[in-house]
């Protein structure tokens, strides 16, 4: 739904000499069927996230969501599977994978990317980065070396935004008084930009503040990383908002 968070992070990486390689035959973590119950069915996604990033040194992915589940949500499928092929596999594929800012901080060593991004920015950590990942502070790290950027505090930055997937759906209601809150929060701020480590988020959250006219773009972190001075102004960022509006 939003490739150019993708393509932000392959232009990142690439720029700071990584090898970058995009199998084509990977598809979903398989998180949405292990959230909702449906572990046995979410073998076979397992069984081909394993296969297609095989043999890879990393797996590098721009979602603290999916990392989580590749870490922390496969071994029980492959477990649960009694497929002991499987079970090793995943013993292989999780450790190896990594949330951006996780990969870029602790395997590259680096906070300083070469960045350039002129706004006022606050940050909302999403809940499995924070919470089942443990990403801590590297991502407003990274935010902070960024030249020309002003990062500023966001309110009760740690509250969920209310998204979480199927939880959106089964409990509507709940999930939009959570997002108010969220975008109430981020509008104090007076940032012109929301940047989050997982698009679903800044999509339940964009969708919030497209409707009440704030005038705040949301942005996915590996946008912000990968721009330059060559590359701002470009484009106005992804519109997360509209499109979250028109889907809800």
């Amino acid at each position: 739904m939003f490739p150019d968070t993708g393509k932000a992070v392959v232009r990142l990486l690439r720029r700071l000499g990584v090898d970058v390689d995009f199998p084509r035959a990977q598809t979903c973590c398989g998180q949405p069927m292990v959230n909702t119950g449906y572990l046995d069915e979410a073998v076979p996604v397992v069984r081909t996230f394993v296969d297609a990033f095989a043999g890879y040194d990393a797996i590098v992915t721009p979602s603290g969501s999916c990392a989580g589940s590749a870490r922390h949500q496969h071994s029980i499928v492959a477990e649960r599977s009694g497929d002991a092929v499987l079970q090793a596999a995943v013993a292989e594929t999780g450790p190896r994978t990594y949330e951006l800012s996780e990969f870029l901080v602790d395997v590259l060593g680096v906070t300083d990317v070469g960045a350039y991004f002129p706004h006022r920015v606050t940050y909302h950590p999403t809940c499995h980065s924070l919470r089942m990942l443990g990403v801590g502070d590297r991502p407003q790290r990274l935010l902070e070396a960024v030249r020309g950027l002003t990062l500023v505090d966001l309110p009760h930055a740690t509250e969920c935004c209310g998204f979480g997937g199927t939880f959106a759906l089964k409990n509507a209601d709940t999930s939009v008084a959570m997002g108010a809150d969220k975008a109430r929060h981020v509008r104090d701020t007076g940032a012109e930009v929301l940047v989050a480590g997982d698009n679903s988020c800044l999509m339940h959250i964009g969708g919030m503040l497209s409707r009440q006219r704030a005038g705040v773009r949301v942005m996915h972190l590996a946008e912000i990383l990968a721009s330059t001075e060559e590359t701002e102004g470009e484009s106005d960022g992804p519109v997360v908002g509209e499109r979250a509006g028109d889907l809800a």
